[in-house]
């Protein structure tokens, strides 16, 4: 035993074997867990009987075998019914007189835990009094004696249920405070507001929810907690949950950018009932999933269109090619060249087209921002007019990120050019990049032009929507805008006093950060696990083994030193690697995915969301590639 525990035991068995009544603990297998010396002395028991462990059926049998329960006919039917009252222990107080002839009230307790604690309390003297009051006051009247004995009776009741009570108190303080431990566990605010709309609880997760706010809330009313913008937001579901509706609902938190869903439970007393959550990532997820459906049905309804449509560009080309051998004059010469080009630029619409709701995927990977943007002024620099300046400013964290480099750059590339044709012949082009809290990363392009026009303002992202007339296609600004929505970001257009503005937001996703060392490995496959684990401790890696969810977060639980989780996303059972994304989440531990889902799947679309995914089948070098980039390059 722990010195110091032996000490505490030492203090506690002092301090009742300074109490003046008999005190017991049985545990709930009827096993004596403590007494005090008064137990012992006032039963005369044994040691064996006063050891901890002692059975209370031995106690039983010893008391009733030396008589102190008076006679007993059948010893063995009398133990039996004392051990079934004890297991269907309920709170009572009773009083006896032993066969030594002194009186003893007995007043008993169940313990949480299961078990009993019980007092013995000698009460002869008590008794006495009352006889002797009795012989030596004949002229009080029977009824009188009657009632003083009744009240001293109800008194020890009385105190009885007074402990009783305490001890329920004390228990309901305990329930309490483990019900608020375990709400402040939870990844979510819980709240209650009264109907004048102070909290009169929370569980003070508000500032991990919605950064900024306070802990403290308690008499504190919800709109000045809130601030002015988010309360606006969700008032009007407020008051209707104070009319008694329900609702559910999202929004976007103007000072920490982030999205919220809040549940408003209606209390019968009048008050609400808050339920609050950041639902960013899944929000972002969800954007992603949505224009994914949105390609696929495009592609199903652009395919056939541009299968047919390309046969008959093909046959007008073969048709023109031949009317431009014979000798059909020079008018129609030029009628014949003018109708080529047409049909080849409606070719080259149709490749277009093809791009943006064809198989091109986002695929998010450890990307140097920095660097990127500096590639991009180099790269657009020599398509500018000599009078047009380029300006990047680069704010952006010095942290690798989780970014599609390719389809990035071709986005802000086509912005850049979409405000070169808007400055005309001079002019100044910025793009600025910087971080918004740890939720967005938010590039802008803004030109010195004439702006958006209201209608290019409503319908810039539309296919075919142009302002260039003929020497537009209509389709650059929706290609960004579908690349953003692949991303789970979102798109701003905007004027600026000095022009236009558009805003890419893209999830802010820190590329996970790697190094040797111990990895979990979660595969259901035997050969596959075998074969990944080799290219792993070829690339210094120790490695654990999992095959599915439970087992690879009970492995993580047992072992703090893994620094890199690499999962499939379809395993054993039916959880899957984005389950295991969600329950580690909270550890810190960088994630791989790896899958051979197709791209179109939904489940690699979320996972793709959020973390890296490698494709299967895949190489050692490609595995490098991932784990190690610039070893690779």
């Amino acid at each position: 035993m722990d010195p110091q525990d032996h000490r505490t035991e030492a203090f506690t068995t002092a301090g009742l074997n300074l109490i003046a009544q008999a005190l017991s603990i049985y545990d709930s297998d009827l096993c004596l867990a403590v007494c005090n010396r008064r137990f012992r002395d006032m039963f005369d028991l044994p040691k064996t009987l006063v050891t901890p462990g002692a059975r209370f059926e031995d106690t039983i049998r010893h008391l009733a075998e030396v008589g102190d329960y008076g006679p007993v006919d059948d010893m063995d039917e009398f133990v039996a019914i004392r051990v079934r009252q004890a297991r269907a222990f309920a709170p009572h107080y009773m009083e006896r007189t032993r066969a030594n002839g002194r009186t003893i009230s007995v007043e008993g307790s169940p313990l949480p835990q299961g078990g009993w604690v019980t007092v013995y309390t000698d009460i002869t003297r008590a008794k006495r009094s009352e006889q002797l009051l009795r012989a030596r006051s004949e002229e009080l009247s029977d009824q009188v004696l009657a009632h003083a004995e009744e009240l001293s009776a109800t008194n020890r009741q009385l105190a009885a249920t007074i402990t009783a009570l305490e001890e329920t108190k004390r228990q309901l303080t305990e329930a309490e405070a483990r019900t608020r431990l375990t709400t402040e566990m939870m990844p979510a605010h819980i709240a209650h507001v009264d109907r004048n709309g102070l909290y009169t609880f929370s569980n003070r997760k508000l500032s991990v929810v919605l950064p900024g706010r306070p802990t403290d809330l308690l008499g504190q009313p919800i709109s000045d907690v809130l601030g002015p913008s988010a309360y606006d937001r969700i008032a009007p579901h407020l008051a209707r949950a104070y009319r008694g509706e329900a609702s559910v609902f999202e929004f976007t938190d103007a000072q920490s950018s982030r999205r919220i869903r809040v549940a408003f439970t209606p209390e019968v007393s009048g008050g609400v009932y808050i339920l609050s959550m950041d639902v960013t990532q899944e929000t972002q997820a969800r954007v992603a999933l949505q224009q994914t459906r949105r390609r696929a049905l495009a592609a199903q309804m652009v395919n056939g269109v541009a299968h047919d449509f390309s046969n008959l560009l093909t046959i007008i080309l073969g048709m023109q090619s031949k009317l431009a051998r014979m000798d059909l004059g020079q008018d129609a010469q030029g009628l014949i060249a003018a109708t080529q080009t047409a049909a080849r630029r409606g070719g080259t619409l149709l490749n277009r087209i093809g791009d943006m709701t064809g198989h091109r995927t986002y695929s998010p990977r450890q990307t140097d921002l920095h660097g990127l943007l500096s590639d991009l002024k180099t790269l657009a620099t020599p398509t500018l007019p000599q009078a047009t300046g380029l300006s990047v400013l680069d704010h952006s964290p010095d942290t690798p990120l989780l970014l599609d480099p390719g389809m990035l750059q071709d986005a802000l590339l086509n912005l850049i050019l979409n405000a070169r044709d808007a400055c005309g012949t001079s002019g100044q082009i910025t793009v600025s990049a910087h971080a918004i809290q740890d939720i967005w990363i938010e590039i802008s392009v803004t030109d010195t032009g004439p702006g958006f026009s209201d209608q290019a303002m409503e319908h810039a992202v539309d296919p075919f929507f142009t302002t260039k007339g003929g020497e537009g296609s209509g389709l650059g600004l929706p290609m960004v805008y579908d690349m953003v929505k692949l991303s789970g970001g979102d798109l701003r257009l905007s004027n600026t006093p000095t022009g236009a503005c558009v805003a890419l937001r893209l999830p802010y996703r820190p590329a996970p950060q790697l190094s040797d060392g111990l990895t979990l490995l979660v595969e259901d496959s035997d050969a596959l696990r075998a074969q990944v684990r080799d290219m792993l401790v070829d690339l210094n890696h120790s490695v654990i083994e999992a095959a599915s969810v439970d087992e690879a977060v009970a492995l993580a639980a047992d072992l703090p030193d893994i620094g890199l989780i690499l999962s499939d996303i379809r395993l054993e059972g039916s959880a899957t690697g984005i389950d295991l994304l969600e329950r580690m989440a909270s550890s810190g531990i960088p994630m791989i995915l790896m899958t051979s889902l197709p791209a179109s799947d939904p489940l690699r679309r979320a996972a793709e969301a959020r973390v890296p995914v490698l494709q299967k089948p895949f190489a050692a070098g490609d595995l490098a590639a991932l784990l190690h980039p610039e070893a690779a390059q």
